[in-house]
């Protein structure tokens, strides 16, 4: 059975992926029927790279890809594969909020 899976190259703490067809059984960094890709997560920005024609076509001969490869090309289908993210406030900033509601929810009690 085939698969469509990653196969990990790169330096230590520094994975680069390709996006491969391979055989199942095979190691993880054993020999692969076709390179579909690659995704290097380290890099900034993160690049990912699919061919989704190649994908398609080896998806039709009955290929099974995995969680994290579906998740991948989900997310290069959707055009913009990893958006900025969003600014969490600090605790601080929580707390004050937090401290702030209290006071406006006595002062509407008070003018009641």
């Amino acid at each position: 059975m085939l698969k469509i899976k990653l196969v990990r190259f790169g330096k230590k703490n520094q994975p680069h992926y390709r996006v491969v067809v391979q055989e199942a059984r095979t190691k993880r960094d054993g020999k692969y029927t076709a390179n579909l890709g690659h995704y290097a997560p380290t890099q900034e920005p993160k690049l990912l790279k699919i061919d989704l024609e190649a994908y398609q076509n080896w998806i039709s001969k009955g290929a099974q890809p995995t969680e994290t490869v579906t998740g991948l090309v989900k997310r290069f289908k959707s055009g913009n594969p990893f958006p900025p993210k969003k600014k969490r406030p600090s605790k601080k900033q929580l707390e004050k909020n937090k401290q702030a509601k209290v006071v406006e929810k006595e002062s509407n009690k008070e003018e009641k």
